[in-house]
């Protein structure tokens, strides 16, 4: 899993409310079970016309949103069913955070789990930022997550929460996997120790 210390980056505004995983990645991707390309079929519905190509209207194909890793999405983001492939959509098309109100439980888990920082802000914050990005499309946030500080391009910096396991994880860019064999050695002298006989 890549490391997550500071990002800074431009912003992809999505304002739609209760965005399921079905519209993340549609059902017909999930026979993949390999996350290499997943980023071509994200939102697929909604970016390309029945043909293929890419409907110029989405906010993923305008120009001035390519290489944003930051994606300001409505409330209640990841709801639905609990396929990891969302997730994958989401950092193979180069998201490394999404900023919410709130997120479904088990997308929360698995972003974070995969490298994706869920950021949750309240209802005036959300706002906020979305009225910033209406006045300045090429707005740039800045992600601190050593001080779990998100900051505004005039300085002010807005904390969110994250638990402390995850925070740790991200900043080590290791996953549950990663941060066990961090106690190898450690797991070995146990193991020689209680050999039972």
């Amino acid at each position: 899993m890549p490391q997550f210390t500071t990002l800074t980056s431009r912003v992809v505004p999505l304002p739609v409310n209760d965005i399921d995983t079905d519209q993340i990645i549609p059902a017909r991707f999930l026979k993949a079970t390999d996350k290499q390309g997943m980023g071509d079929n994200l939102f697929a519905d909604w970016r390309y016309n029945p043909d293929g190509s890419q409907k110029r209207d989405f906010v993923l194909n305008k120009p001035e949103h390519r290489g944003a890793q930051i994606l300001l999405a409505g409330d209640n983001f990841g709801c639905g069913s609990s396929r990891e492939h969302a997730l994958w959509a989401l950092t193979g098309f180069g998201f490394r955070a999404v900023i919410c109100t709130s997120f479904a439980d088990i997308f929360r888990s698995n972003a974070l789990k995969n490298g994706l920082l869920p950021i949750v802000v309240d209802s005036k914050i959300h706002h906020e930022l979305f009225r910033l990005l209406e006045h300045t499309p090429d707005l740039t946030l800045t992600i601190d997550l050593a001080r779990q500080a998100l900051v505004l391009p005039d300085g002010k910096s807005i904390h969110f929460p994250i638990d402390g396991f995850s925070k740790a994880c991200l900043l080590d860019g290791v996953d549950e996997l990663g941060y066990i064999l961090t106690f190898k050695s450690e797991i070995a002298a146990y193991e020689a120790a209680h050999i039972s006989l």
